[in-house]
C-alpha cells in the first residue's frame, strides 16, 4: 500500500504537458514515454513526498491511482514529486508517465483533485 498515492475524492487528475527542461531526464529508458505534470490538493504533502522517496530508495515504482472519466481505475508511475504550500493548503506536484490518450487533457484547467 505504500507504493501508491490514491485520489479518494474529486474529479480525475488533469495531466499537463511538462515544459521544464530537467523533466526530460526523467525519461531515461530504452523507449520514450509521455511525461505529464498533475497538481493535487492534499492535507499532508510532505508525508506523501516522503513516501515516494522511501519507495524509490527501495528501487520500487510509486504509482498514482485514480479513476478516469469513465470511472475505471487507472494508475500512472510517479517519476518525481514535490509539495508546495499555497493559501488553500498543500499542493502536491507529481510528474508521471502517462498513456498517449491522456496527453489530450493537457490543455484543460487544473482539476484541484483532493487526496
Amino acid at each position: 500500500m505504500d507504493d501508491r498515492i490514491t485520489i479518494i475524492e474529486g474529479p480525475p487528475p488533469v495531466f499537463e504537458e511538462t515544459g521544464e527542461a530537467w523533466a526530460t531526464g526523467l525519461n531515461e529508458s530504452p523507449s520514450l514515454h509521455n511525461l505529464a505534470l498533475t497538481r493535487l490538493r492534499t492535507f499532508n504533502g510532505a508525508a506523501l513526498v516522503e513516501r515516494c522517496h522511501r519507495t524509490w530508495r527501495q528501487q520500487e515504482i510509486m504509482f498514482l491511482h485514480y479513476r478516469n472519466r469513465m470511472g475505471l481505475e487507472e494508475k500512472a508511475p510517479i517519476l518525481a514529486a514535490r509539495t508546495v504550500n499555497t493559501n488553500d493548503g498543500d499542493m502536491l506536484l507529481l510528474w508521471v508517465r502517462v498513456e498517449s490518450d491522456e496527453d489530450d487533457e493537457a490543455d484543460e484547467p487544473d482539476s484541484g483533485s483532493d487526496l
